[in-house]
């Protein structure tokens, strides 16, 4: 079975402020998501920046075989909201976007306002079914794109735009925080005996600090010499796949000509041993993605998506 992540790049129907502009743009964008899902052909798939539910809806209809879609109920303020696509009846175990307890509000601009809450909600989900089960948190942590006041995307100056990188860095790592507490609540005791999946758009890369904090203990990922020594840790930890993803493949962005793996996908001990394939893309080819720049309105219209779903194939 394949799970997967992917983010469908501002999922809105034609003629609000976010979506594309008209119908035309709008039918070739969600025939490409469509097509890529239907290659695909997952199990789970943790999705984001679904901005409409009735967009989701539309996608849904052009799939190949029954799926059953299951969102957030903590959209941000542009709607903008988590969810899963399963082709099995699923329950949902956890819904939440506030920080944990113990970590104090953030400061996200310079009028000092300051939150206590994830931008998008963090959505965990269950199945079970005579041969194998599954449990699947999806998130989308704050992006590294930089807004300013009135609109702007970019700095008046430079002291500005490291202000406005530091509110997202500290929003971005307390949202990391707030999903490896839920984590934890999802591994139990022990969770080399889980089967747990942490996926989504964490918005940096492997070797980030944000990204990072979902690990848990350190010292064990795949591909170091800790991997096949089994510690105590291994009893909270969760590993990043991307090592097992083919180097060439290793990517799910291209930004100003850069690739760069920021969608990611954390399991427990015990389903590292049941992964066959991991990938980016579809399954027998690379990713063919946009470059893309700091104005979010630029891709407007454009079909698809500037993300490459990340995926592994499980055995049951």
């Amino acid at each position: 079975m394949l799970v997967g992540t992917w983010n469908l790049e501002n999922l809105y129907r034609p003629g609000g402020p976010f979506g594309p502009h008209d119908k035309a743009a709008y039918d070739a964008k969600l025939a490409s998501l469509a097509a890529t899902v239907n290659l695909l052909r997952p199990t789970l798939l943790g999705l984001q920046e679904v901005g409409d539910p009735q967009a989701l809806n539309d996608l849904v209809e052009l799939l190949d075989g029954q799926y059953t879609v299951t969102l957030s109920r903590f959209p941000d303020e542009r709607g903008i909201r988590v969810g899963f696509l399963s082709d099995l009846p699923v329950n949902v175990v956890a819904d939440t976007a506030a920080f944990p307890d113990g970590l104090r509000p953030v400061q996200v601009d310079d009028s000092g306002r300051t939150t206590d809450r994830a931008g998008r909600g963090v959505l965990a989900v269950e199945f079970s079914t005579r041969v194998t089960w599954l449990t699947a948190a999806v998130c989308h942590l704050k992006s590294k794109l930089l807004s300013y006041p009135g609109g702007r995307f970019a700095p008046h100056n430079e002291g500005e735009r490291a202000r406005y990188a530091t509110y997202a860095l500290h929003r971005r790592a307390a949202e990391a925080a707030a999903v490896r507490v839920l984590a934890d609540t999802l591994l139990g005791d022990d969770g080399r005996r889980a089967r747990v999946v942490v996926l989504g758009d964490f918005n940096d890369e492997a070797g980030a600090a944000t990204t990072q904090i979902l690990q848990g203990p350190p010292g064990s990922e795949i591909g170091t010499p800790g991997f096949e020594r089994p510690d105590r840790g291994d009893a909270k930890r969760l590993w990043n796949i991307a090592p097992l993803i083919p180097e060439e493949q290793r990517y799910s962005r291209v930004h100003a000509g850069r690739r760069e793996l920021i969608d990611h996908v954390f399991v427990t001990r015990d389903m590292i041993d049941r992964i066959t394939h991991a990938g980016t893309g579809l399954p027998h080819d690379a990713a063919l993605l946009p470059s893309v720049g700091e104005d979010p309105d630029a891709r407007r219209d454009a079909p698809g998506s500037d993300h490459a779903p990340v995926w592994i194939v499980l055995t049951r």
